[in-house]
Protein backbone atom coordinates (compact mmCIF):
# COMPACT_ATOMS: atom_id res chain seq x y z
CA UNK A 1 0.00 0.00 0.00
CA UNK A 2 2.72 2.79 0.44
CA UNK A 3 4.56 1.66 -2.83
CA UNK A 4 1.24 2.60 -4.68
CA UNK A 5 0.96 5.75 -2.78
CA UNK A 6 4.34 6.79 -3.15
CA UNK A 7 3.78 6.39 -6.62
CA UNK A 8 0.71 8.17 -6.95
CA UNK A 9 1.82 11.30 -4.73
CA UNK A 10 4.73 11.43 -7.35
CA UNK A 11 6.83 14.13 -6.94
CA UNK A 12 8.72 13.96 -10.57
CA UNK A 13 7.59 16.74 -11.92
CA UNK A 14 8.21 19.07 -9.29
CA UNK A 15 11.77 17.45 -9.16
CA UNK A 16 12.97 16.97 -13.03
CA UNK A 17 10.80 19.86 -14.32
CA UNK A 18 13.68 21.26 -16.16
CA UNK A 19 14.95 18.86 -17.96
CA UNK A 20 11.74 17.71 -19.74
CA UNK A 21 12.83 20.24 -22.61
CA UNK A 22 16.26 19.16 -22.70
CA UNK A 23 15.34 15.84 -22.96
CA UNK A 24 12.60 16.75 -26.06
CA UNK A 25 14.80 18.38 -28.05
CA UNK A 26 17.55 15.51 -27.77
CA UNK A 27 14.88 13.46 -28.78
CA UNK A 28 13.91 15.15 -31.63
CA UNK A 29 17.22 15.93 -32.81
CA UNK A 30 18.02 12.69 -32.99
CA UNK A 31 14.99 11.94 -35.50
CA UNK A 32 15.22 14.75 -37.77
CA UNK A 33 19.29 13.61 -37.76
CA UNK A 34 18.09 10.34 -38.85
CA UNK A 35 15.85 11.22 -41.48
CA UNK A 36 18.16 13.51 -42.92
CA UNK A 37 21.58 11.54 -42.56
CA UNK A 38 18.80 8.62 -44.35
CA UNK A 39 18.08 11.44 -47.10
CA UNK A 40 21.51 12.54 -47.97
CA UNK A 41 23.45 9.09 -47.68
CA UNK A 42 21.54 6.53 -48.07
CA UNK A 43 18.52 7.58 -50.48
CA UNK A 44 19.97 10.14 -52.05
CA UNK A 45 19.03 13.68 -53.40
CA UNK A 46 18.29 12.36 -56.53
CA UNK A 47 15.62 9.92 -54.67
CA UNK A 48 14.12 12.83 -52.99
CA UNK A 49 13.86 14.92 -55.85
CA UNK A 50 11.98 11.86 -57.34
CA UNK A 51 9.85 11.56 -54.27
CA UNK A 52 9.31 15.48 -54.14
CA UNK A 53 8.40 15.45 -58.04
CA UNK A 54 5.91 13.03 -57.86
CA UNK A 55 3.97 15.30 -55.18
CA UNK A 56 4.36 18.06 -57.55
CA UNK A 57 6.78 20.15 -56.05
CA UNK A 58 8.10 22.81 -58.09
CA UNK A 59 11.84 22.86 -57.99
CA UNK A 60 11.96 19.55 -56.59
CA UNK A 61 15.82 19.61 -56.64
CA UNK A 62 15.94 22.61 -55.14
CA UNK A 63 13.61 21.41 -52.16
CA UNK A 64 15.34 18.09 -51.77
CA UNK A 65 18.42 19.97 -51.16
CA UNK A 66 16.93 21.98 -48.42
CA UNK A 67 14.99 19.46 -46.83
CA UNK A 68 18.05 16.90 -46.68
CA UNK A 69 20.78 18.64 -45.05
CA UNK A 70 17.98 20.78 -43.09
CA UNK A 71 16.72 17.68 -41.53
CA UNK A 72 20.57 16.38 -41.26
CA UNK A 73 22.11 20.10 -40.03
CA UNK A 74 19.20 21.34 -38.02
CA UNK A 75 18.77 17.60 -36.48
CA UNK A 76 22.51 18.28 -35.09
CA UNK A 77 21.20 21.53 -33.61
CA UNK A 78 18.69 20.58 -31.70
CA UNK A 79 20.72 17.94 -30.26
CA UNK A 80 24.21 20.58 -29.23
CA UNK A 81 21.04 22.75 -28.12
CA UNK A 82 22.37 25.53 -30.90
CA UNK A 83 20.23 28.12 -32.45
CA UNK A 84 17.24 25.69 -31.32
CA UNK A 85 14.43 28.29 -31.93
CA UNK A 86 15.16 28.31 -35.13
CA UNK A 87 15.64 24.35 -35.58
CA UNK A 88 12.41 23.83 -34.10
CA UNK A 89 10.33 26.27 -36.54
CA UNK A 90 12.50 24.33 -39.42
CA UNK A 91 10.94 21.41 -37.83
CA UNK A 92 7.78 22.56 -37.56
CA UNK A 93 7.84 23.73 -41.09
CA UNK A 94 8.65 20.20 -42.23
CA UNK A 95 6.36 18.55 -40.06
CA UNK A 96 3.15 20.79 -41.19
CA UNK A 97 3.86 20.33 -44.86
CA UNK A 98 4.75 16.28 -44.88
CA UNK A 99 1.49 16.24 -43.09
CA UNK A 100 -0.40 17.86 -45.37
CA UNK A 101 1.15 16.42 -48.88
CA UNK A 102 1.89 13.13 -47.91
CA UNK A 103 0.04 11.54 -44.54
CA UNK A 104 -3.38 13.91 -44.47
CA UNK A 105 -5.24 11.94 -46.61
CA UNK A 106 -3.65 8.38 -45.54
CA UNK A 107 -5.45 8.96 -42.31
CA UNK A 108 -4.49 9.15 -39.00
CA UNK A 109 -2.24 5.74 -38.32
CA UNK A 110 1.03 5.62 -39.36
CA UNK A 111 0.76 1.86 -39.94
CA UNK A 112 -1.76 3.29 -43.27
CA UNK A 113 0.99 6.23 -43.43
CA UNK A 114 -0.98 8.32 -41.70
CA UNK A 115 -0.48 11.29 -39.23
CA UNK A 116 -0.21 10.03 -36.27
CA UNK A 117 3.81 10.04 -36.31
CA UNK A 118 4.31 13.47 -38.12
CA UNK A 119 1.58 14.99 -35.78
CA UNK A 120 3.80 13.65 -32.44
CA UNK A 121 6.74 15.56 -34.39
CA UNK A 122 5.01 18.64 -35.07
CA UNK A 123 4.14 18.68 -31.47
CA UNK A 124 7.11 18.53 -29.87
CA UNK A 125 8.98 20.73 -32.40
CA UNK A 126 6.29 23.39 -31.21
CA UNK A 127 6.65 22.74 -27.77
CA UNK A 128 10.52 22.99 -27.90
CA UNK A 129 10.29 26.46 -30.18
CA UNK A 130 8.05 27.64 -26.81
CA UNK A 131 9.54 25.72 -24.42
CA UNK A 132 13.18 26.27 -25.17
CA UNK A 133 16.49 24.34 -24.91
CA UNK A 134 16.09 23.07 -21.74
Amino acid sequence: MFMLHKMLMCQCGEKWAEWAPLLLRVALGLVFLMHGYDKVFVKGIAGITGFLSSLGFPMATLFAYILSYGELVFGILLIVGLFTHWAAKFAIVVGLVAWVTVHLSNGFWVSDGGYEFIMLITAAAISVMISGPG
